[in-house]
């Protein structure tokens, strides 16, 4: 009977096929590892970019608050603007329970004033450098439309937002000998809404409030 002998391969020989394995699967992992930091450093530069977009956009917005401002210093009389002025984006009213959607509906911004921009750099007349667009329109605090204030229009007293009169100011510890008690006549308030619109959608409302003198 004959018996045949078993030859045995030494171990480091028999492992030869499992490193390569692991070594392919830590190929692999390190290759999505790199894929997902780029992937992340993509997408905070995007971020970051849409931020600095709006920013310029609010910056912006801030030509357009001056504009409405010298706008009414140069209007504004004792009595306040009593009529609309559509092309110059002005209205003398607001509507009792307004809330306009100043985002998606246009037409809050049909009669709006757009400001004269100019980019030497581009040529453009209605941008600025950082590609921005801007208007305004400016909402005197009354409820009747071309209407002086306090007059009674159509039967309906023109009561608009003002500051107190010293005629409005009375009550126990008020001193109105006192040389800086307020005698000033009341100011009609004005709304001003601005609206700038930059590069990659980017948009930006700011309000303010400002009062005759």
């Amino acid at each position: 009977m004959k018996r045949h002998a078993q030859i045995s391969l030494p171990m480091r020989q028999r492992q030869r096929g499992v490193t390569l394995f692991i070594a392919l699967i830590v190929l692999v992992a390190m290759t999505m590892a790199a894929v997902a930091m780029m992937r992340s450093v993509d997408t905070a530069t995007v971020v970051a970019g849409n931020i600095g977009f709006r920013q310029s956009a609010v910056n912006a917005a801030d030509q357009g608050v001056q504009a409405a401002y010298a706008w009414l210093g140069a209007n504004v009389g004792g009595a306040g603007i009593s009529s609309d002025n559509a092309p110059s984006g002005y209205f003398s009213s607001v509507g009792a329970g307004e809330a306009p959607d100043w985002y998606t509906n246009s037409a809050s911004w049909a009669s709006a004033f757009n400001l004269a921009l100019n980019c030497p750099a581009t040529g453009s007349t209605t941008t600025d450098c950082a590609g921005n667009t801007v208007s305004y329109v400016i909402h005197r605090m009354c409820p009747v439309a071309n209407c002086a204030p306090n007059a009674t229009c159509a039967g309906v007293t023109n009561v608009c937002g003002q500051t107190l009169s010293s005629t409005a100011v009375s009550g126990e510890g008020v001193e109105q000998g006192a040389a800086n008690f307020f005698t000033t006549p009341p100011a009609t308030h004005y709304r001003v809404t601005v609206r700038s619109t930059g590069p990659r959608a980017s948009i930006a409302y700011v309000q303010t409030m400002l009062r005759a003198q």
